[in-house]
């Protein structure tokens, strides 16, 4: 079954006279004794929903965080204080900070230089990997990333955000764990707080549920509701919203204010760099369709300058604008681009 069909029909209730199409939502913290649920810490109806789209979605089983940063947290607890984790050195800052703030030994990679990242995961622990990575937009070879990470013996995680698993499923060439924030593209309405990660190893998937429960890290029922409501639409939102990236990032090339333009020609995110970072301050703050605020993934198209925020690496350029594309129509977005460029 194609994956397009698989977001539509996935994780439904059964088909029965009089029952509801769509998983309710449940607003219980507890359950009648003798059940598949005791307590809400330990499992939800609602987060099942969500969870089995992205479970076959990604070929293996998910499991809802609270965020999509404790999908981080839950997979650095599989590894021990002074462990080795390598990750993007452009990554995602949520993840990196959380890292770097923890007892490991953190090593910093480009993923786009194979040679060098292959290097680094000699006595690895945890190899985190994104790409493209955000904001960079840096593009590795991830099935060989991750063979060659296997082949180190350390643990493999991709975020698999930016892509999502109807352009690429890490599980099915060998990750360990291929991690979301489902606030981004999978949700698409930008409006909820929500993560989810998957694994094809049951005793692994264990570990994961584990920490959930005792960390507490549980998705809430109305979230999860959002969620799965929101990725029925993933496959028509992301052709339209990539279709237009593709457009808006040939022509924000051969604009005279924009020095640099990052697309690796697939996906919603485009990144463009104006060498005056104050310009590019203005032309964030002067849109009328495109949203000045952070996140992405949502149908509104959205956009600001990364280094805005202090936790962003000095390595990335102070006037560079990281754009995600929404469903708008493509014309409508370029005449707002071009008058706040102006």
């Amino acid at each position: 079954m194609q994956p397009d069909t698989v977001t539509v029909i996935a994780g439904r209730p059964a088909k029965q006279p009089g029952a509801p199409l769509n998983a309710p939502i449940t607003l219980a913290s507890s359950f009648h004794a003798g059940g598949d649920f005791e307590y809400g810490r330990h499992g939800n109806p609602a987060y099942e929903s969500f969870e089995q789209v992205v479970g076959e979605l990604e070929g293996g089983r998910a499991l809802a965080f609270a965020s999509g940063i404790a999908t981080a947290a839950a997979t650095l607890g599989l590894v021990e204080p002074g462990a080795v984790v390598v990750l993007p050195r452009h990554g995602y800052n949520g993840t990196t900070s959380l890292v770097q703030s923890g007892p490991y030994e953190v090593r910093l990679i480009d993923p786009s230089d194979t040679e060098g990242s292959i290097a680094a995961f000699a006595g690895a622990d945890l190899v985190w990997l994104e790409s493209p990575t955000n904001p960079a937009m840096e593009v590795g070879d991830l099935p060989t990333l991750v063979s060659a990470a296997k082949d180190a013996g350390a643990l493999v995680a991709v975020d698999n955000t930016f892509r999502t698993p109807l352009r690429d499923r890490p599980l099915s060439y060998g990750a360990d764990i291929v991690a979301h924030s489902a606030s981004k593209l999978l949700g698409g309405h930008s409006d909820l707080v929500l993560g989810v990660m998957a694994t094809a190893d049951d005793a692994l998937f264990e570990r994961l549920l584990q920490h959930r429960s005792l960390h507490g890290a549980i998705p809430g029922a109305l979230e999860s509701f959002l969620a799965a409501r929101g990725v029925r639409t993933l496959a028509v939102r992301l052709d339209r919203a990539e279709s237009s990236a593709a457009v808006l990032a040939d022509r924000l090339k051969a604009h005279p204010a924009v020095s640099e333009v990052r697309y690796p020609g697939f996906g919603t995110m485009v990144c463009f760099v104006i060498d005056d970072p104050e310009h590019a301050q203005r032309t964030t703050e002067s849109s009328r369709v495109i949203t000045h605020a952070t996140s992405l993934g949502g149908v509104e198209s959205t956009w600001e300058r990364r280094r805005r925020f202090p936790a962003e690496p000095e390595t990335i350029p102070a006037g560079l604008i990281r754009l995600s594309v929404g469903i708008e129509a493509v014309e409508d977005l370029w005449a707002d681009i071009e008058a706040a460029l102006g």
